[in-house]
């Protein structure tokens, strides 16, 4: 018998946070709001770790994957926990999406189906290869190096041709575990930073700018990057729900992420279905609209 309607998945680092730190703060903050609004429908809820060994999973009609921030690190074991989970419990997004988001391989899904995603080479993991070799087969100046399974920059560089032979080893490291992806560095990002679009049901709701702090093109506030309000202009709007509207099955959220390619138009970097931040923190309505696409999917 379930005695909760639906638990906000998170990570064990997050379950019981020191909520004086800002990070934690934030993240609190951010999911309170969604408990709100899920508490506002007469849903019972609960925050519980995605890899919380006492929880019985039969206990609630729905998971909504939020924190789970650590899976890229724990990948084998966070599949496996879907896997068995699925069965007795609705998951949010849904377990087929969930796995498809989970692997950048899905970005040249989405550019076969007409959203605009620079151009993205995968090196797969035991390839041999170079970076060097790579780097002579695309035309681009500078280059961005990063895992296809991945999440907060981990291993992402930025590789321009004077420390491309200090990479070599990092790259040859990496590929003995797992898949590489190589993209065009886009010089936008340094100047107007990344546009992340917020999309619940299908519709824009809300949008940020991140910017990178001084000397670093990571746009993430846990790198130092800033986080200010956006709003959205209408070929924004239209770019990220059509993005969104070419996913398989229709997301309950998702988090664009885009910006300007050299020509000027926007380019698709992440579509974030997994465990995306979506900032409810700069538009609360959001949070209380995701609440009642919860309600609607039970």
């Amino acid at each position: 018998m379930n005695d909760l309607d639906v638990v906000i998945l998170t990570d064990m680092r997050y379950e019981n946070p020191d909520d004086s730190q800002w990070y934690n703060a934030q993240l609190i903050l951010e999911e309170r709001l969604l408990l709100a609004g899920l508490e506002a429908r007469g849903l019972r809820t609960a925050r519980v770790a995605w890899s919380n060994p006492d929880f019985d999973w039969s206990r609630t009609r729905a998971a909504v994957f939020r924190s789970t921030w650590d899976y890229f690190e724990r990948f084998p074991e966070f599949c496996a926990w879907m896997k068995r989970v699925e069965g007795g419990t609705q998951l949010l997004n849904a377990p087929s999406l969930v796995r498809w988001n989970l692997d950048k391989h899905y970005l040249l899904d989405l550019a076969g189906r007409g959203v605009n995603v620079p151009k993205t080479h995968f090196i797969e993991r035991g390839e041999k290869t170079t970076l060097r070799e790579l780097v002579a087969s695309n035309q681009s100046r500078e280059l961005i190096l990063k895992p296809a399974v991945s999440g907060a920059a981990r291993h992402t560089y930025r590789l321009k041709d004077a420390n491309i032979e200090a990479h070599e080893a990092v790259l040859s490291d990496l590929l003995r575990e797992e898949a590489m992806m190589l993209q065009p560095f886009l010089s936008s990002v340094l100047t107007q930073g990344e546009i992340s679009l917020v999309v619940i049901d299908g519709r824009c709701t809300h949008a940020v700018r991140k910017i990178a702090k001084p000397g670093d093109f990571r746009v993430q506030d846990d790198h130092g990057g800033t986080v200010v309000p956006h709003t959205p202009t209408s070929d924004e709007i239209a770019f990220a729900e059509h993005a969104v509207a070419a996913c398989s099955q229709a997301p309950l959220y998702a988090r664009v992420d885009v910006v300007r390619d050299d020509s000027g138009s926007l380019s698709l970097m992440e579509l974030e279905l997994v465990e995306p931040e979506l900032f409810f923190r700069f538009h609360p309505p959001a949070a209380d609209a995701l609440a009642a696409a919860i309600a609607r999917n039970l």
